[in-house]
């Protein structure tokens, strides 16, 4: 009995691996093939504007405050203690506004990025799936850095891929 069940093992283990490595497997290091789009290289110059236009502001309301600072510590001798109170309860109200908007531009550079990201994201796996199915493969793994693949020695896709997307 014991000579049964172990030829049973023996047998699917060996099936199993005459299946695995029937099954053809590609990889492609799609950090490179996102970074080698155009559509990237829009995405991150519209986010350059959108980042510089956001320091601009930031940079204006920080002058306008340090203006503001100056000119209420040259007038602080000559106020009286509720006036000085008053303007320095403001000056603190300014800058939380100024501490909120740097945030609140952070926050939407952030989601200005995702939002401009996933469509090419999306375009670029639709490209690796499409290659995929053209040369029979199986599997494709995801070979940039960092993201745990340790071996690799199927086909690199990236030409191709690329080659599909017209990119050089």
């Amino acid at each position: 009995m014991k000579l049964v069940r172990n030829l049973l093992l023996v047998s699917i283990l060996f099936l199993g691996f005459t299946k695995a490595q029937a099954q053809k497997i590609a990889h492609i290091n799609t950090q490179e093939l996102v970074a080698a789009m155009p559509e990237t290289k829009q995405m991150e110059e519209e986010l350059k504007k959108v980042a510089q236009a956001y320091d601009n502001d930031y940079k204006a309301q920080q002058t306008s405050l340090q203006a503001k600072l100056q000119k209420y510590d040259k007038e602080a001798a000559t106020q009286t203690d509720t006036e000085n109170a008053k303007r320095a309860a403001e000056v603190q109200e300014l800058q939380k506004k100024l501490q909120l908007y740097a945030q609140t531009a952070q926050q939407e550079l952030q989601k200005k990025q995702f939002d401009l990201y996933k469509p090419i994201e999306e375009k670029a796996q639709k490209a690796i799936q499409d290659v995929a199915a053209e040369k029979g493969f199986q599997y494709v793994l995801d070979s940039s850095p960092g993201k745990g693949l340790l071996v690799y020695t199927g086909e690199d896709l990236m030409a191709a891929v690329k080659a599909k997307m017209g990119i050089k």
